[in-house]
C-alpha cells in the first residue's frame, strides 16, 4: 500500500477497517472528557467492557450456591476452563489440548523448567539470549544452582554483534550448533521485551532439536500480538502472561504450551490437586494421576475471577477474527513505520534510532526508539499530550499500536505530535 502523511488518509484506512468495531469494547482512558491515545499494549492492555460482567457473574454464583458454585452454576466453575483453551489455542497456534490456563508466567516457567530441564553431567546448559527479561534469567539462575552447576557456565548469552541492536538468527543458530552437545534446553522470549525483536522460532526449535536439546518460550511479548503455529513449529514448551495484548487484567492468569509429543512421556513434575485426573478429582485419593494433556500440569484451584477477565477478553478476539487482528496488525505497525521515517527525514540530524528489526516478519505491534538526547523530555511531552508510551532507561520509549483498539488516526495524531516535540526540544 502506498501510504500518505495526512489526517484524510489515516481517516480512510480507519474507515476501511474491518474490526474497528473492536474499540468500542474497551474502556479507553479519558481525561477532561476527551479520549486518550494508549500506546501501552505491550505492557498493560485495556479493560473489556464485559469485563465487570463476567466478574459480577462469579461473584453472584458465589452469593447464591456457595462452592456448589462448582457443579451447579449456570455455568459450572469446574468447566470454566475449557471456554478458554478454545479460542487461546487459535491465539498460540495450538491444539487446545496443548494449552493450559494457570498461575502466572514465572510460577509456570519453573514448572516447565522441573519437567523439561534435566541436565546431567556432559548436558548441561541453557542457552537464552543476552539481556532476557529479568524473571527468566533468574529463573535459569536458580534451577542451575538447584542441580549443582554454575550459572556462568551453564547459561549461554547469545549477545548482539558490536554495534547491532539485535540479534541475527544465524548467530543464535551458530551458538547452539556450537555448544549443542552440552545444551540441555534453548530457551529464547518470542519477542525480546527491550527490542520488539521477533525472533524466528521455528528455526531455533529445528536447529536445538538437531542437537538433542529442548527448545522452550517466553511467549509474553508475543502471545495475542504476532502469529504463532506452536504445535507446527514443534516446540517442546512455552510461558505467556495475558496482561499484555491479551487484555485480561493486571496480575491475569498466566499461560502454558506443552507439545503433545509430551503427553503421554512419564516426565518429572509438580503436582497439584487440580493437576489430577478430572474424573477422580474429588476423590482425594493418594497416589498422583495427571489428567491428560497440558492441564495435567496445574496445580491448585484456579481464581475464577482471574478465569472471567480472560474470558472477556478472549471473546473480542473470537469475535474479531485472529486473521483479521493480524491483518491489520501489519498495516497499522507499516503505517506507523511510514510516518516515523517522516518524522526522522527532517534536515539535519535524526531525532531518534529505530532499534526494531524492520522487517515486517522480525517484529509484532511493538516499536523501540532510541533517543541520544533529551529522550525523558520527550516522553514526559508525549503524555503531556495525552499520549501513553513507555520509558525504558537510560534512553528509549517503547510504544505498541494494538489492532484491537487503536487507530490509524491516532497513529498519524502521535507522529505529528512527535516531530513537533523533537523539532522544539532538539
Amino acid at each position: 500500500m502506498q501510504f500518505e502523511n495526512n489526517l484524510s488518509f489515516a481517516r480512510q484506512l480507519d474507515a476501511a477497517d474491518p474490526i474497528k468495531h473492536c474499540r468500542q469494547q474497551f474502556l479507553i482512558p479519558e481525561s477532561g472528557g476527551k479520549q486518550l491515545v494508549y500506546f501501552l499494549g505491550n505492557s498493560l492492555g485495556l479493560q473489556p467492557k464485559t469485563t465487570k460482567q463476567y466478574l459480577q457473574q462469579i461473584l453472584d454464583d458465589w452469593a447464591a450456591l456457595g462452592v456448589e458454585s462448582f457443579f451447579h452454576a449456570q455455568e459450572p466453575w469446574m468447566d470454566y476452563h475449557d471456554k478458554l483453551a478454545q479460542p487461546l489455542s487459535k491465539i498460540v497456534g495450538a491444539w487446545p489440548h496443548e494449552v493450559v490456563v494457570m498461575n502466572q508466567l514465572t510460577v509456570n516457567l519453573h514448572l516447565m523448567l522441573v519437567s523439561f530441564y534435566r541436565p546431567v553431567a556432559n548436558r548441561f546448559k541453557i542457552i537464552c539470549e543476552a539481556k532476557a527479561f529479568p524473571s527468566d534469567q533468574y529463573a535459569f539462575e536458580t534451577h542451575v544452582r538447584h542441580y549443582g552447576f554454575d550459572p556462568a557456565t551453564a547459561i549461554v548469552e547469545v549477545a548482539s554483534r558490536q554495534g547491532e541492536k539485535f540479534l541475527r538468527t544465524e548467530d543464535i543458530l551458530s551458538v547452539i550448533e556450537q555448544h549443542g552437545q552440552q545444551t540441555a534446553l534453548v530457551f529464547f522470549g518470542g519477542i525480546n521485551y527491550y527490542t520488539g525483536q521477533f525472533f524466528n522460532m521455528e528455526k531455533i526449535t529445528a536447529t536445538a532439536h538437531a542437537a538433542s536439546a529442548l527448545a522452550g518460550f517466553d511467549l509474553a511479548h508475543a502471545a495475542g500480538n504476532v502469529e504463532l503455529h506452536l504445535h507446527d513449529w514443534d516446540i517442546d514448551f512455552a510461558c505467556w502472561c495475558t496482561y499484555k495484548y491479551l487484555n485480561s487484567g493486571p496480575g491475569a492468569v498466566g499461560g502454558a504450551f506443552i507439545h503433545e509429543k509430551h503427553h503421554d512421556k512419564n516426565l518429572p513434575r509438580f503436582a497439584g490437586w487440580w493437576g489430577y485426573d478430572k474424573p477422580g478429582r474429588f476423590k482425594m485419593e493418594k497416589g498422583f494421576k495427571a489428567m491428560p494433556g497440558a492441564e495435567g500440569w496445574q496445580l491448585s484451584t484456579p481464581s475464577l475471577f482471574l478465569y472471567a477477565a480472560h474470558r472477556a477478553a478472549l471473546e473480542i478476539f473470537e469475535q474479531a477474527g485472529w486473521e483479521k487482528i493480524l491483518a491489520k496488525q501489519k498495516l497499522l505497525t507499516g503505517y506507523l513505520w511510514f510516518l516515523l521515517d517522516e518524522v526522522n527525514s527532517s534536515p539535519g540530524k535524526k531525532h531518534f534510532e529505530i532499534i526494531t528489526p524492520r522487517n515486517e516478519t522480525e517484529r509484532g505491534c511493538q516499536v523501540s526508539l532510541l533517543l541520544p538526547q533529551k529522550g525523558k523530555e520527550i516522553y514526559n511531552e508525549l503524555m503531556r499530550e495525552g499520549i501513553f508510551t513507555d520509558w525504558r532507561e537510560p534512553d528509549v520509549i517503547r510504544l505498541a499500536p494494538v489492532p484491537l483498539y487503536n487507530t490509524f488516526e491516532e497513529v498519524w495524531l502521535f507522529a505529528g505530535k512527535l516531530k513537533k516535540i523533537t523539532d522544539s526540544i532538539s
